[in-house]
């Protein structure tokens, strides 16, 4: 009999009732070291006192009112987006999926509106993920995420990633309009793509007049110690997803663009009934006063950089565990010689979570907030869970 919850996930056999910072209360008391976020959206932790502020003082004014009328908080939010980024306009919906679902749109309405409806094919690259909904699978392409959901959206074209050729020679076909690609791709294992390489994607569609359209839905929101991964290699896309960690754990998503790429998208071309609702825009506004105040980002930097050193010190105590470590800020993975979900497995015994990725990744994903004495708490239980993997090896 199937369950009242539809069973889509593979759940782990834990119940969390309560969060405090880096921390996770299981229902039988243990307390876990959080190294997953909530797969990357517990950008301030659990609990933080400005968020919670936020949220409370908001819920207790307005929950509610639709995008018939100006929402005071939606402007707040995207007044101070467009200040400390590229963009010049912000759409606000609720999750990284709904996000992808506008870029597409703006890129095909861009294209429709500059006397080019041709243009309708986005470039996207082997591994990405950009959610789960028809479009976003359809872009992706992945038999993983495709199987079964034909047929598939048309007007997508997907490439191998980091073979320049082949993405030079695409990006000349007459019917292409965008290029759509993850800074540092996470579901397929902290692949993070080389400033050069952006640098380059930025000048390849400056070249071809095409749309430049960046996935900031899990890297962004100062994962990698800039406000957006983008920002390493000193470039500007033309549209950019965001969502998790500007929300802090509450469902928030946002579209950023340039007011030349939006510029097909009027009244009426696209809307939401709770996207930017007062209670999410006034705990995103939250999330980026933090994150924006002066020495927050050096921090997270300085927090990265230990981070990965002792990482590399686990990888290097367990060379049959472990082969190494990747990625940028606090948005790693250790590239597993063990199966990676035996792994995860065993640092819930330890009572440490991470989060599996593909190419037999872990990801570290922890608060932006983490601590170096949590840092050296959640090693010493990854340390525990390699050393149970190990025997368990030895044993076999």
């Amino acid at each position: 009999m199937i369950p009242p919850v539809l069973p889509s996930y593979n759940r782990a056999k834990l119940s969390f009732v309560k969060g405090e910072g880096s921390w996770m209360v299981e229902a039988d008391g243990r307390r876990f070291v959080d190294f997953a976020a909530g797969i990357a959206v517990m950008s301030l932790g659990h609990g933080h006192p400005a968020l919670v502020k936020a949220l409370t003082d908001q819920a207790n004014a307005l929950w509610h009112t639709s995008n018939l009328y100006t929402v005071p908080q939606q402007d707040a939010l995207a007044e101070r987006l467009v200040e400390h980024t590229f963009a010049d306009t912000v759409f606000f919906c609720n999750s990284g999926t709904e996000a992808t679902e506008l870029a597409v749109k703006m890129a095909r309405k861009y294209w429709h509106d500059s006397d080019t409806p041709e243009r309708t094919t986005i470039l996207t690259f082997e591994g990405a993920f950009h959610g789960r909904s028809m479009a976003a699978i359809s872009a992706a392409g992945s038999e993983k995420l495709t199987k079964g959901f034909g047929p598939l959206l048309p007007g997508f074209r997907q490439l191998p990633f980091a073979d320049h050729d082949a993405l030079r020679k695409a990006a000349a076909a007459p019917d292409v309009g965008a290029i759509m690609v993850e800074p540092v791709q996470g579901e397929s294992g902290i692949r993070p793509l080389p400033d050069q390489c952006l640098k380059g994607l930025r000048d390849l569609c400056d070249e071809h007049g095409l749309l430049l359209i960046l996935d900031e839905i899990q890297c962004g929101v100062g994962r990698t110690g800039r406000l957006f991964a983008h920002e390493w290699a000193g470039i500007a896309p033309d549209i950019m997803m965001v969502a998790k960690g500007i929300g802090g754990g509450y469902p928030l998503g946002a579209l950023l663009a340039t007011e030349r790429a939006a510029r097909g998208m009027t009244a009426g071309t696209h809307g939401s009934t709770y996207g930017g609702n007062p209670l999410g825009c006034a705990v995103g506004a939250a999330v980026m006063d933090v994150i924006t105040e002066d020495g927050f980002l050096e921090g997270v930097r300085a927090r990265a950089g230990f981070l990965r050193q002792k990482l590399e010190g686990l990888v290097g105590a367990h060379p049959d565990v472990f082969e190494g470590v990747r990625g940028a800020g606090l948005m790693l993975g250790i590239k597993c010689k063990a199966t990676n979900t035996d792994v995860v497995a065993a640092g819930y015994d330890a009572e440490i979570l991470t989060v599996p990725a593909g190419d037999n990744v872990i990801r570290i994903l922890p608060a932006l907030t983490i601590t170096e004495a949590e840092i050296a708490e959640g090693i010493a239980r990854l340390d525990a869970a390699a050393t149970a993997v190990s025997r368990k090896i030895a044993a076999e």
